[in-house]
């Protein structure tokens, strides 16, 4: 595993690098499906991690949101998990929160993670059982049970329902990408971050241990484990925080289910 945690590092800060020298200059980009934004700095992000990860294993499955699906991976033991660039809707906006984030899963559950946001010089990083890093400097999700709905994010309605007191709640201010939002509960910036439904295993897998190895908790609303590389890779209602937080808001969401 210590090769190819190095192999992640690596690769991640290479990929990084590519996606910030093709930041903020004039790019190709189309809508797939619905309203999904793609741009060439995707595709290219894409190419250089799948080229680096598959050719150093071989052996190992491959599931990018930029790749076309093939279901070997369901066979493979460990499998890469892989958003080229998380958040391309900021990225061609030119905002900043955006990231590159690549997970290696084992039998359902990730056990490597790497997330970086180049803009702002962030490489996450977590290995199972070993915790969690920002920048090389160990990072912790907060303690505690409160809820300052400042220091929550995620979509405003299933936030506001956590919300006892009649009268508007001021959220933290949106993060595009959804594995930065979850790394900032791992790095304790936000006591809480949810993920609304239909976010895909590439969305989630690296920041789920990051989170994780940071002394918090991450799960679906009803507190069972999110499970990676099956078959259906889209995913209901998650919310990350510190374990006893987390711990709280699922007990809320038990007694007071969504619709």
């Amino acid at each position: 595993m210590n090769r190819d945690a190095a192999l992640l590092r690596e690769t991640v800060q290479e990929a990084g690098a590519l996606a910030l020298s093709l930041f903020r200059t004039e790019l190709k980009n189309w809508t797939k499906g619905a309203s999904s934004p793609v741009s060439e700095a995707d595709i290219a992000v894409n190419d250089l991690l799948e080229q680096r990860l598959r050719s150093a294993t071989p052996g190992y499955g491959w599931l990018s949101e930029e790749s076309a699906h093939d279901d070997k991976r369901l066979g493979k033991r460990l499998v890469w998990i892989v958003d080229p660039i998380d958040g391309t809707r900021g990225y061609l906006a030119g905002r900043e929160d955006w990231c590159v984030s690549v997970a290696l899963v084992e039998d359902a559950s990730p056990v490597l993670a790497a997330v970086f946001a180049p803009a702002s010089g962030e490489f996450f990083f977590a290995a199972r059982g070993r915790g969690a890093t920002r920048n090389n400097v160990p990072v912790y999700a907060t303690s505690g049970t409160e809820l300052d709905f400042s220091r929550l994010a995620g979509p405003k309605p299933l936030v506001e329902r956590l919300n006892r007191s009649p009268g508007e709640i001021t959220l933290h201010p949106r993060i595009g990408s959804l594995a930065l939002r979850l790394c900032r509960v791992a790095q304790g910036s936000l006591d809480a971050a949810f993920a609304g439904g239909q976010s895909r295993d590439w969305d989630l897998a690296a920041a789920n241990l990051i989170v994780q190895e940071a002394n918090g908790n991450m799960t679906a609303l009803s507190g069972d484990p999110i499970l990676y590389n099956r078959r259906e890779v889209a995913h209901g209602v998650l919310v990350a925080a510190g374990r006893d937080r987390h711990g709280r808001i699922v007990e809320h969401f038990r007694s007071h289910p969504l619709p």
